[in-house]
């Protein structure tokens, strides 16, 4: 039933670009550390970049365990469900890079989100994901769902934020510069959105 692909184009690159919610999973090194799984959703916050590469926009919140994780080690799978149409479920398992406002990939990787404000979401990094193994398999067990919309919720919150609020936002939270684990996390201070 399950499939290996060696290249997201065609239908598979379809389905996962109709999805309006995906999953990452990452874990530290260490046997007892904490394994982090993350919904991310908002519409426009995930591209394709060629045909080995994807890319997510990583906004504020009160973690930052995938941030870390991905330093220490790099190691990320992404999943995609079909909650609605033909069964299917869809994982990149890769290696991934957080790419942080003051890196010279900045400017070419944002615009590849043009259909998501971005600034209303306290960015704090774009994640890039190189994938080593593509997978898909039926999804007979995934419950039939209905998407009615994005939250407007978190959008309304960081809209309000400037580069400093958000920097002094991070800072008071305990689990940014530093994951659940010990590891550091969103390098602090947040350098200022380039212009």
């Amino acid at each position: 039933m399950g499939r290996t692909h060696e290249r997201i184009d065609g239908r598979l690159r379809d389905f996962i670009e109709a999805q309006p919610v995906f999953f990452t999973a990452t874990a530290p090194l260490s046997g007892d550390g904490t394994i982090n799984l993350s919904p991310k959703g908002l519409r426009g916050s995930f591209a394709v970049l060629d045909e080995r590469t994807v890319a997510y926009l990583d906004f504020a919140g009160s973690n930052a365990e995938t941030v870390a994780h991905l330093r220490e080690n790099g190691r990320i799978t992404l999943m995609w469900c079909a909650f609605s149409g033909p069964p299917n479920i869809v994982r990149v398992h890769g290696r991934g890079e957080p790419v942080f406002r003051d890196d010279p990939r900045w400017g070419e990787l944002i615009g590849r989100f043009p259909d998501i404000d971005h600034s209303r979401h306290g960015l704090r990094a774009i994640i890039v994901v190189t994938a080593e193994l593509i997978r898909d398999t039926c999804g007979y067990a995934v419950p039939l769902m209905t998407y009615e919309s994005d939250r407007p919720l978190h959008g309304s919150r960081f809209a309000r934020e400037t580069d400093e609020s958000l920097d002094a936002y991070f800072h008071k939270k305990e689990h940014i510069a530093t994951s659940i684990d010990g590891l550091p996390g969103l390098p602090l201070p947040l350098p200022p959105t380039p212009a």
